[in-house]
């Protein structure tokens, strides 16, 4: 496949544009002006629903987590427990709260996104808001804190 949507190759048929295949490696300038625009749109939109967001880039993907000031669940510490109410909120500040996974196909605003999914344990293709493949990053971010950070 191609991500190129809409170019006739050799065979004639219509290439398609597979956003959750490929991708290209993230220049290191685009990765600092994302890293921006994400964190201006985070606490624009989600100030105090998380304590940091962890922004990283590995080949042509940008996965986004975010971390959270814990509480301690009900009855804790529970029979059997050998974690101290201290040692468990240390262990969950230090959790990641996994968000998406963006994938860049050669445009600051041209990034397809995952959700990640806990109940899979893995990232799930997702479209936009108004319906497309592709987007830019904030609306990425913003489709999935939504879910996850309110």
């Amino acid at each position: 496949m191609s991500a190129r949507s809409g170019a006739r190759g050799r065979s004639g048929r219509t290439w398609r544009l597979a956003p959750q295949s490929g991708g290209q490696k993230i220049p290191a300038t685009v990765q600092e002006r994302v890293r921006q625009r994400v964190l201006a749109c985070a606490e624009d939109k989600f100030a105090g629903k998380y304590s940091r967001l962890d922004i990283r880039f590995r080949g042509a993907f940008c996965y986004i987590d975010a971390y959270q000031e814990p509480e301690l669940p009900p009855g804790f510490p529970w029979p059997g427990c050998t974690e101290t109410p201290d040692e468990y909120l240390d262990r969950m500040r230090d959790t990641p709260l996994h968000l998406c996974r963006l994938t860049y196909l050669g445009s600051e605003d041209t990034w397809a996104v995952a959700m990640y999914t806990y109940s899979g344990e893995r990232y799930e293709p997702c479209v936009f808001y108004d319906g497309s493949m592709t987007g830019p990053p904030e609306d990425a971010f913003l489709l999935i804190a939504q879910l996850y950070l309110q």
